[in-house]
């Protein structure tokens, strides 16, 4: 009787919370196996060498372009002391850009939910593709405008660094996912 009713309790479980085990089912397997192939990335680099992996140098010099375009003098060079890119702003040292401020990682988590919530397999592409780019730039925009206020303001290093910018990638993720969830997911058209 107690075999019965265990499984009775489990069925009734796994029916109840079937649209919630399967989000977290496809958010895992895609988080988990997005963020392997991206170790793997990074493994092909010599992080002994101190050498930093190709996206990190593409959105360093990227910055860089992005700096310039407004008018600062910016320099990108290697850093001898870690894995990463030294952004000089007007002739002073102001920011190490490392792996972690490529959004690589972002992108994964914003991917791997968009994933568990699909809609049709065309906007969720789209959707992933263009999210994706968009990330990519605010990222960009996000250093850039993080090191002007460091060069400006850099007793303001923690607020800066710390709680306002990665506010504002964040921020920029949270509200696709809104925009995702209410528009174009499975889940806005059951609820339409």
């Amino acid at each position: 009787m107690y075999k019965f009713v265990k499984n009775a309790l489990l069925k009734n479980y796994i029916t109840t919370y079937k649209p919630f085990l399967l989000f977290l089912g496809k958010f895992l397997l895609t988080y988990l196996l997005l963020t392997f192939c991206y170790q793997l990335y990074l493994q092909s680099y010599d992080a002994k060498a101190f050498e930093a992996d190709e996206i990190t140098k593409h959105v360093a010099f990227q910055t860089q372009r992005l700096l310039e375009l407004f008018g600062a003098n910016a320099v990108i060079l290697p850093n001898p002391e870690e894995a990463g890119m030294k952004l000089i702003y007007n002739g002073e040292f102001i920011a190490r850009i490392i792996e972690g401020c490529n959004a690589v990682s972002v992108i994964i988590l914003f991917i791997s939910f968009i994933i568990a919530f699909a809609g049709r397999l065309r906007n969720t592409v789209l959707f992933v593709v263009f999210g994706s780019v968009f990330i990519y730039i605010m990222n960009l925009g996000r250093i850039a405008l993080l090191a002007s206020a460091l060069y400006y303001y850099p007793e303001q290093q923690h607020l800066l660094h710390g709680v306002l910018f990665p506010l504002l990638i964040y921020g920029s993720v949270f509200l696709l996912w809104v925009i995702w969830v209410n528009k174009y997911s499975s889940y806005a058209k059951k609820t339409v």
